[in-house]
């Protein structure tokens, strides 16, 4: 006798949990966020309050500020990217989490551009290395 497999279909009562993109997207934003709020931007506060490095030290401030600038523009490319595999089939009204992973990525987005922009005015690093190009979708 053939019993039918009920373990991967989903009934109007069973939702469809989200998928693992939807999962991965919400995890890769909040590393990028992590990222910013608690490694990136206490540097870039420091630099920015007057006379709060000693002139011997500023140098070094900006170098390490530049490449904690450079990993966070690879994190924003990799939380982009996991976005991009969010599919538009995926939009369905019983994915849990889909939503979320959009609202979560957008604000990772405008803190990245906000950051971006601050850590421009303290560096001479390129355009390009600030990530705009990932943050205009």
């Amino acid at each position: 006798m053939d019993r039918p497999d009920l373990s991967m279909t989903a009934t109007p009562e069973q939702p469809q949990i989200s998928g693992p993109h939807d999962i991965l997207a919400l995890l890769r934003a909040h590393a990028e966020e992590y990222w910013l709020v608690y490694h990136v931007l206490p540097v870039l506060s420091e630099l920015e309050r007057p006379r709060s490095i000693p002139e011997d030290q500023l140098g070094a401030a900006l170098a390490y500020l530049e490449v904690l600038w450079l990993d966070s523009c690879r994190r924003a490319a990799e939380t982009d990217a996991a976005y991009d595999r969010l599919a538009p089939a995926e939009a369905q009204p019983d994915r849990l989490l889909y939503e979320k992973a959009r609202r979560y990525h957008a604000a990772v987005r405008r803190l990245r551009v906000a950051t971006g922009h601050r850590v421009a005015r303290r560096t001479r690093l390129p355009d390009d290395a600030f990530g705009h190009r990932h943050a205009h979708r």
